[in-house]
């Protein structure tokens, strides 16, 4: 499975959406307000699951985070900026 589809799947995972499959969430949508619609207390569900699963540190409230956070695609380029 490729990074892509491992967030997408951990997003459906770690967020319980049950009606969700990997096709609906667009890889470069927004995460949050208009594209899948996310709001703050799955962020930080999401924020837990992406440490624990990838073994990423993610700097709280910062902007650079919310900017990682944006979608499927920003978040994948971070996890992989981290894996040195």
């Amino acid at each position: 499975m490729n990074l892509h589809n491992q967030i997408k799947q951990l997003i459906i995972d770690s967020l319980d959406l049950e009606d969700v499959t990997i096709d609906d969430i667009d890889t470069d949508a927004a995460l949050f307000g208009e594209g899948l619609g996310l709001d703050s207390i799955d962020a930080l569900e999401l924020g837990l699951a992406v440490k624990k699963e990838f073994d990423v540190k993610i700097e709280a409230n910062s902007d650079a985070t919310k900017a990682h956070f944006f979608s499927v695609a920003s978040l994948a380029s971070f996890i992989e900026s981290q894996r040195v």
